[in-house]
C-alpha cells in the first residue's frame, strides 16, 4: 500500500502508538456523549480528505459498525485499497489503523518456525487406491489462499484419481466478507461442483466474487438459494450478530464443524490426506508429492512436473520467498 501523507503508511512505530491510543481513548472518552454512526462516518470522511489524503485523491468511508467500544469503519483510499479504522463514539478521536497483537505474534512465530520451501511427505499417511484429500481454509486467509493456488494445478493433474474436497475452518478471522464468501464457495462446491475450481481460480486473482460468478457461468439464483438455506441451517449470520458460538473473538462457521473436531483442525490451511494431518509445503510440486505418497500404486500422473515455486500468500499471482511457502505460516488461534 502506498503511503498517504503521514497516516496511511506502514510505519510500525506509528501503528503501535495508535494501538496505545485506542486503549487510552476508550478509557478517557467512554463517558462522553455518543454521536450517531452516520454522523461519525461523515465526520471521519471529511477529516481524512481534508488532512490526510494527497491532493487530487479522495477517500470514502463505509461499513460502520461497533467494535471494542468504538465505531469501526472501512476507509477506501483508491485502487482497491481498504483500511479498517476506528472512531471514538463521541466522534473526537480517529484511529487510522489497528494491529491485532495476538494474530501478529502467532504469525511471526509461525514464520520463524521453518525457513524451508520443501517438505517431505509424511511417512505415516495410510495408502489406498484413491486417496481422500481434505483442505481446510478460511476464504480470506492469505496462507489458505496460498495453498489453494498451489493445489489447483495438482487437482487438474490428478483429476478423479483422488477424492478431494475443500472445507472450512470452524471459525472466521476476516470479518463479514469471509463469512459470506465461505457460504458462496460452500454452495458452489455442493451444488455446482464442476464449476468450482474455475470459480476459485478466478477468485484467487482479485477476490472479485461477483465477476467470477458471472465469468464461470455459476447459476446465481440457485447459489443464492443455497446460501440462504445454509446460512439459516447453521445460523452463520445470526450467531455472528448475536455473539453466539464465537471462538475467542472470532465468529464460528460450522458447515464442516464435525470434521474440524474429528481432525483437530486449528487454523487455515490444514491439509488432511487419508485422515492424517499432512505437513506439506505449498508449491504444486510438493503438494503433488505429498498426495501421491498416499496411493497404494502411484498413477502416471504422479510423474508430472509441476512448479516448485510457492505461490505468493493472499490474492493475485506471482511467487513467494522460500519461508513464505513453508508449512508453518497460517491463520489460527
Amino acid at each position: 500500500m502506498k503511503k498517504k501523507r503521514i497516516i496511511f503508511g506502514s510505519v510500525a512505530l506509528v501503528a503501535v502508538v495508535l494501538i496505545a491510543a485506542v486503549v487510552l481513548g476508550i478509557s478517557l472518552y467512554k463517558n462522553k456523549g455518543v454521536i450517531k454512526p452516520e454522523m461519525a462516518k461523515l465526520k471521519a470522511e471529511n477529516y481524512i480528505n481534508t488532512y490526510l489524503m494527497q491532493s487530487g485523491s479522495k477517500a470514502t468511508v463505509s461499513d460502520i459498525t461497533e467494535a471494542y467500544g468504538l465505531y469501526k469503519v472501512t476507509v477506501n483510499i483508491g485502487a482497491n485499497q481498504k483500511v479498517d479504522s476506528y472512531i471514538s463514539r463521541d466522534g473526537v478521536l480517529f484511529f487510522p489503523q489497528a494491529l491485532n497483537m495476538d494474530e501478529a505474534s502467532k504469525t511471526a512465530a509461525a514464520n520463524t518456525a521453518s525457513n524451508s520451501n520443501t517438505a517431505s511427505a509424511p511417512v505415516d499417511i495410510p495408502k489406498n487406491d484413491k486417496p481422500k484429500v481434505e483442505l481446510f481454509v478460511m476464504s480470506y486467509c492469505p496462507y489458505g489462499t496460498q495453498m489453494e493456488k498451489g493445489i489447483l494445478p495438482v487437482l487438474k493433474t490428478l483429476g478423479n484419481k483422488i477424492d478431494y474436497e475443500l472445507k472450512f475452518v470452524d471459525y472466521s478471522m476476516h470479518g463479514d466478507k469471509e463469512l459470506k464468501e465461505n457460504l458462496v464457495q460452500y454452495c458452489i462446491q455442493k451444488e455446482q461442483k464442476a464449476k468450482f475450481n474455475d470459480y476459485l481460480t478466478c477468485f484467487l486473482k482479485a477476490s472479485d466474487s461477483a465477476s467470477c460468478l458471472a465469468s464461470t457461468g455459476i447459476d446465481t439464483s440457485k447459489n443464492d438459494a443455497c446460501v440462504a438455506k445454509t446460512d439459516a441451517e447453521f445460523s452463520v449470520t445470526a450467531n455472528a450478530k448475536n455473539n453466539i458460538g464465537y471462538q475467542g473473538t472470532f465468529p464460528g462457521f460450522d458447515t464442516n464443524k464435525a470434521d474440524n473436531t474429528k481432525y483437530n483442525v486449528a487454523g487455515s490451511p490444514t491439509l488432511i490426506i487419508n485422515g492424517k494431518d499432512a505437513s506439506s509445503a505449498r508449491d504444486s510440486a510438493s503438494l503433488l508429492k505429498s498426495i501421491c505418497s498416499a496411493f497404494t500404486t502411484q498413477p502416471k500422473e504422479c510423474d508430472a512436473t509441476l512448479s516448485s515455486a510457492a505461490p505468493a500468500p493472499g490474492f493475485g499471482e506471482g511467487t513467494a520467498a522460500a519461508s513464505s511457502g513453508s508449512a508453518a505460516a497460517g491463520c489460527g488461534q
